[in-house]
């Protein structure tokens, strides 16, 4: 599949990863759709894009709105060939902490927007898709969920945003086995330390440092490399029940 066809939703899509997949998606000559709960971010990001893009207010934990969004964008678009989950918080805490236990509730909010939000749209896409016509290998859409490396080697701290990005990668497998009967594939991206809004307000110093750590190339990630990540994985058939890490061969340290 082509991203010059593609039909997309981005959650996520108002800033950061889920814009430069947008614009990637865009400038091939396909059409997205931008979720998200940055209403400002989001319209200014869809009047940037052009014709091709338009911006629906969603909140990936709330089941409904998810619903209603996706119905939307299905009916703006003529269909969904792709949704890429970009939306997440990372808010952190260390689970004995000088005030005492982690709230169970902040623990919980981590949850229900990273791993929640994700199974709410690939579920809603999903039923979407398997309308759509099969192209020649049968294939009639692609999720993509976005991870992290804190799946893999989460930071003291982390124990909410690593359990909600493991919980990103333990459901992708089963979910690529399941629509495989309908043609739809479903991956996962891992990336490593990218230049996000949140990395983006960090100092100048602190952003150097971070960049530094990775082995190779010693920077932060740019959001148009997840967006080659993306873009390899709409177009590549085989690639399916994957989680592909694109970090730079960090591997993160206790804290």
């Amino acid at each position: 599949m082509e991203l010059a066809t593609a039909k997309a939703v981005i959650t996520g899509g108002a800033s950061g990863l889920g814009l430069a997949t947008a614009k990637r998606i865009v400038e091939a000559g396909g059409q997205v759709v931008l979720l998200d709960i940055n209403d400002e971010l989001g319209e200014a990001g869809a009047a940037e894009l052009g014709d091709r893009a338009s911006y629906i207010n969603t909140d990936v934990a709330n089941e409904a709105s998810v619903q209603a969004a996706m119905a939307q964008a299905n009916e703006a678009m003529g269909g969904i060939t792709l949704a890429v989950n970009c939306a997440g918080i990372a808010t952190a805490g260390r689970t004995l902490g000088r005030e005492g236990p982690w709230p169970a509730e902040l623990f919980n909010r981590v949850i229900q927007v990273n791993l929640v939000g994700s199974y709410n749209i690939t579920k809603e896409a999903a039923a979407f898709m398997v309308s759509n016509e099969p192209t020649d290998d049968g294939e009639r859409g692609v999720i993509i969920s976005t991870a992290s490396i804190a799946a893999f080697e989460g930071q003291i701290g982390q124990a909410a945003y690593s359990a909600s990005k493991g919980g990103v990668v333990g459901m992708m497998l089963p979910l690529a086995r399941e629509f495989a009967q309908f043609g739809i594939r479903v991956n996962t991206i891992a990336p490593g330390v990218f230049l996000t809004p949140m990395v983006a307000g960090m100092p100048e110093e602190v952003q150097e440092s971070l960049g530094m750590q990775v082995p190779f190339p010693p920077r932060l990630g740019k959001p148009d490399e997840y967006a080659d990540a993306v873009e390899f994985i709409y177009g590549t058939t085989m690639v399916n029940g994957e989680t592909i890490r694109v970090d730079g061969a960090i591997r993160m340290q206790p804290k």
